[in-house]
Order: structure tokens, then sequence, then C-alpha cells
């Protein structure tokens, strides 16, 4: 079996970043070995010819689209149908988590409960309950759904939404 080609299809097919320790389990590999296919891989797709990237976050690695390719293709993402009641309160959320739903109907008053519910539903927040409340904050899956970081997800729902 390839690992390298192992490596990749792991990243590939997983729906959030996946740890160094994580990849080598499923390589059945030494860390060094795997940091080291990595490297070759981010390399690789740093190339013109390629539009992905393999990124290292937090929470580990990850393929995204290549900045400069995102829109473009961006419509295929699942959940391209975020309405702007939803990226509203996407923002509100992402902005000033963790913040109550509570602080989130008064921004948007009560469609927020629905659009907590669907953003929840999608996996892009999580919600906890607290005292006659909910507390909520986004899950690493958004990173994953705008191929960027919270930092920069951030910088463009400030743009658009003021």
């Amino acid at each position: 079996m390839n690992l390298r080609a192992l490596v990749e299809a792991a990243l590939f097919i997983s729906s959030s970043p996946i740890s160094l320790q994580t990849i080598s389990k499923i390589c059945k590999t030494d860390e060094e070995i795997i940091k080291r296919i990595l490297e070759e891989l981010k390399k690789e797709y740093e190339k013109e010819d390629h539009g992905i990237e393999l990124v290292e976050t937090p929470q580990g690695y990850e393929i995204r689209v290549k900045p400069i390719y995102r829109n473009f293709v961006k419509n295929l993402a699942p959940f391209s149908d975020l309405s702007e009641g939803l990226l509203r309160a996407l923002s509100i959320i992402l902005i000033k988590q963790p913040i109550t739903q509570a602080e989130v109907v008064k921004y948007q008053g009560n469609k927020a409960y629905g659009y907590i519910k669907e953003l929840e539903k999608r996996g892009l927040i999580k919600t906890k309950p607290h005292k006659n409340t909910k507390i909520i904050f986004v899950t690493p899956e958004l990173e994953k759904y705008f191929g960027m970081s919270l930092d920069e997800i951030k910088r463009v729902l400030e743009e658009k939404n003021g």
C-alpha cells in the first residue's frame, strides 16, 4: 500500500482537521515519517497546478481549496444556500462567541431561534444548555465549510454585514 496515498486519502475524506497522532495511527506508521509525508504533500500542493492546499490548524491537518479559487467553486460546497439571516446569525455568533441564545435573539428577534436551529443542524455551531437559555459557539466545521481560518471568516462576514 502507498503510504503517501493513504495519508492523502485520510485528509481528503475527513470532514474536520486530523491530528498527526491520528494520521499516524491510521497508517500504523511513526509520526516522524507521517510528518515528512505531510511536508511533501504541502510542498506539492503549493505548486501552481494544484487548486488545493494542505493547511495545519490548531486541530490538525486538512486539505482546503486555495483562496484564489474559492470564489469560483464556493457554490459547489454544501450549505452554499446560507440565507442573509443565517449569515447574520452566524456572524453574531462567531464574533461574540461564546454567546447566549437570548443575546442572539436580542440582535435578530424571534427569527434567531430558527436560524440557530438550522445552523446547528448543519453542524456549523454547537449549543449547550445554560440556565434558561443556551450557550452557542462555532464548530471546526465552520472553517472547513468556508475553507479559511476563523479570523478570515470573521473579517469576511464583518465586511459583508457591516
